[in-house]
This record gives structure tokens, C-alpha cells and sequence, in this order.
């Protein structure tokens, strides 16, 4: 592995938070906690600096940058999936974040997807070898690829994954305590929000809590609002928060669209119809069973192995909304070392955990 890059992990911090600044407004409390939390663990600092991953990805990589090229995921990790309700109030599961959506080839994904995953048995999120790691994923991932795809639906299908989704770590009682916990939003909800937030609510008249949210890693620092009401007997809450650019194109300067509606619209999906890109607001429903599932959440019956084969075959349902490539990434698949995915996340590991270690002595 050839590493060649002369910025430090503090250099690229400052000049990203510095580009991100002047497309957004940035929280200096928030941002100071995200600075704190990339230091707790490599895992950690994984989910918080793909801005990094963009920087290091093509030097430590180089022979994966010219594979076959699809509307990505971006900021893959083991913790970007959790479950919401389509538009037949289906229990769904699948990956759950866009914002740095880009079109990259397709080998990026899956070796970031395999990275976290190596940076989670570090931490013991998950308790699986290297090697299954890496072959679960794969193996998922050609099956989704050949098959054409097909989303998680958990209402008859999947029973061991529906278990995962449904279990007593998810409970609304909980959820919504956490929730309601947090401290209300010293501005309330900016002037320009407030309509698109009304049209999203089941009453425009609905007046609710507008509290901030301490949440995520990657887009800790930014503005994010969420409002909680009491609705016919319950809870209900709606999130905005603002969306820029990938940071693929933050080192470059290059223009670029965000990405976000246009791969909802493209993948193998059974879609929330409460998520929506309203200008650069992206708003959408938290409840119970729309949020994001974490690995600590997990229950201690863990199927890892069918849990990571499940994750590649969603990242299949993603990048098969690129169709004109599925034929070309096969042949791809097929001609690879069946070592190299995790020959790459091992390279990729090492370099974010010597980054890890610079940003933590700090």
C-alpha cells in the first residue's frame, strides 16, 4: 500500500468544515462534539470523515477507480440501514441515507461497506471473522446483481431480519421518550421551512415541539430540525435537515447535482413515501420503525452472516438503478482474485486507523 498524500487528517478536516461552511450554515457546538466523537473509536471516526475516505479511497485503491461506474451509496457503513413504511404501510428494510450520493464505481460501496465492518469487530459490534465479512458481502452482492434486484419487504418475508427490526431495543416507548427528551430549538424552525414542514405533517393547523437533535456522525455540525406533535392519540415527528453537495467533489470544486431524490427514484425499492428533497431541505418521518438500526441495538441472538449477505444484496437493489451497468459488473465480478474485496478493506482499514490514531493523540 502506497500512501502519497501530504495533507494530514487535520488539514482535511479544517479545509472540508472551511467548503462546507460556505454552502451551509455550521454549528460550532455540534461541530466541536463531532470532533470528540471521531476520537472515541476507529469505527466512529469512519462514519464522521468520509470527506477523508474520498481522499484516500483512489491512492490506496488505485485499481478499483476505473470499474464499472453507478449511481453509489457514497457514504456506505454497516450502520446505514434501517426500516420505514411504504406506501402500503410495509415494514421495509434497506439502506437508509443518501446525502453523499455520487456516481462512482461500484467497487467503492462495497469495499467502504466491508471497511466498517472491519472497524466494527475492532470495536465488537460484530463478532464475525474478516473473511466472513467479506464473503457474505460478496456473495450477497452477486446474487442481488444476477437476480435483478428485489427490495426487503419484512411483513412475509425474512423472518430472522423482521425479528432484528422489531426487537425490544427498538420499543416505541423507549423511542419516543429519547425523542421527546431532547431540548427544544432555541429559533424554532427557520421562516422558510415552516411551509414545507406544515405540507408534510397529516394537519397544516398541527403545531408541535421544534427540538434539536444531536444525531449521525457525518453530518454532525449542521442545522437539523425535528418537530414532534401529538396526533389522534400519539406520537408523530417529521426531520429537515439541509443537504450539499457530495464531498466526492469537495476537493475538486466542481459543480455538481445532489443525488439524493434521483437514486430514490432509480433503485430496487419499496420507497417511503414521507421522504422527499424539498429545495435542499430533505424532510422526512422518524418513528419506531423509521429510523436507522444500530449495531449496538441488535439483539443478542445475531444472525451476522445472513445480516451481511442481506447487506450486499441491498447495495445490489442500489446500484441496479444504474441497469446499463449490471452486465458489465458482472463480468467484472467474475474476473476478480475472490480475495481482493478483502484485500482492499484491509488496506482501507489500515489507512483510516493511522488516521485514527493521528486525530485521537490530538
Amino acid at each position: 500500500m502506497v500512501r502519497v498524500r501530504t495533507m494530514n487528517i487535520h488539514e482535511a478536516t479544517s479545509l472540508y468544515e472551511r467548503w462546507l461552511g460556505r454552502q451551509l450554515p455550521l454549528l460550532p457546538a455540534d461541530l466541536k462534539l463531532k470532533h470528540e466523537r471521531m476520537a472515541e473509536s476507529p469505527f466512529a471516526f469512519l462514519r464522521a470523515t468520509y470527506y477523508r475516505w474520498v481522499q484516500l479511497w483512489p491512492e490506496v485503491c488505485p485499481q478499483l477507480t476505473d470499474t464499472p461506474a453507478v449511481l453509489a451509496v457514497g457514504d456506505l457503513h454497516v450502520e446505514n440501514f434501517g426500516t420505514w413504511r411504504d406506501a402500503e404501510g410495509r415494514l421495509i428494510w434497506g439502506i437508509n441515507d443518501f446525502d453523499e450520493t455520487a456516481v462512482l464505481p461500484y467497487t467503492h460501496d462495497l469495499v467502504r461497506l466491508a471497511t466498517s465492518a472491519l472497524l466494527a469487530i475492532r470495536v465488537n459490534h460484530l463478532r464475525v471473522s474478516a473473511d466472513m465479512v467479506c464473503r457474505e458481502l460478496l456473495a450477497g452482492y452477486a446474487k442481488g446483481i444476477t437476480a435483478g434486484g428485489e427490495p426487503f419487504v419484512l411483513s412475509e418475508r425474512h423472518p430472522w431480519l423482521r425479528d432484528i427490526a422489531t426487537n425490544e431495543l427498538r420499543d416505541p416507548v423507549r423511542f419516543w421518550a429519547k425523542l421527546t427528551a431532547w431540548p427544544e430549538a432555541p429559533k424554532g424552525l427557520p421562516a422558510g421551512l415552516k411551509k414545507i414542514v406544515a405540507t408534510a405533517l397529516p394537519d397544516r393547523d398541527l403545531r408541535g415541539r421544534v427540538v434539536h437533535r444531536e444525531a449521525g456522525l457525518g453530518s454532525l455540525g449542521r442545522e437539523r430540525y425535528t418537530v414532534i406533535a401529538e396526533y389522534q392519540g400519539g406520537w408523530i415527528a417529521r426531520e429537515a435537515k439541509p443537504l450539499v453537495t457530495s464531498a466526492v467533489y469537495w476537493e475538486s470544486g466542481r459543480a455538481a447535482p445532489i443525488q439524493y431524490a434521483n437514486i430514490l427514484a432509480r433503485a430496487v425499492r419499496a420507497g417511503d413515501p414521507l421522504v422527499g428533497l424539498h429545495g435542499r431541505w430533505l424532510l422526512r418521518r422518524l418513528s419506531p420503525y423509521c429510523s436507522r438500526i444500530e449495531l449496538a441495538d441488535l439483539p443478542k441472538k445475531r444472525e451476522h452472516g445472513k445480516l451481511l449477505r442481506a447487506m450486499g444484496r441491498e447495495t445490489a437493489n442500489i446500484h441496479l438503478g444504474t441497469p446499463a451497468q449490471a452486465r458489465a459488473i458482472r463480468k467484472d465480478l467474475k474476473k476478480r482474485n475472490p480475495q481482493w474485496l478483502r484485500h482492499a478493506a484491509e488496506h482501507m482499514t489500515a489507512a483510516m486507523l493511522a488516521d485514527w490514531k493521528d486525530w485521537a493523540k490530538q
